[in-house]
């Protein structure tokens, strides 16, 4: 199975699980929500474009440019919206901040790619 991820569809965090849903859950009478845990639950199959399937090919289109619109910018603008929502671990996500500001933190993208190889029967090409 081969799935085709835009990266010119979107151009934020939003757009891409945007792009996530229409890629992966287009089959299912629901959405998959802006979680990055949702992401790697999704990822294990059995909904959505992964279920009954033992492994796919994920083929990001414009992936550069993803890296850019899910980089530094994206990225510190989620960590201080999750530093302004109660139930988060304030101190954690200052230091994610802190590392970031730095130049030694995870981006948004980096977490994504971070969980795609997190399952090894799913193949990304970044393309």
């Amino acid at each position: 199975m081969i799935l085709i991820l835009d990266g010119s569809r979107f151009d934020d965090i939003t757009g891409f699980y945007s792009e996530i849903n229409r890629v992966f859950m287009a089959n299912e009478t629901w959405r998959l929500g802006e979680s990055l845990d949702a992401l790697d639950d999704m990822l294990r199959g059995g909904y959505g474009a992964l279920h009954d399937t033992d492994t796919a090919t994920l083929h990001w289109l414009h992936f550069d440019k993803s890296r850019h619109d899910l980089g530094y910018a994206a990225t510190r603008g989620w960590l201080q919206a999750k530093l302004n929502r109660p139930g988060f671990d304030r101190g954690h996500i200052q230091a994610q901040l802190e590392a970031l500001e730095r130049g030694e933190g995870q981006t948004y993208f980096d977490i994504i790619l971070h969980i795609i190889a997190e399952h090894p029967h799913i193949r990304l090409k970044a393309m």
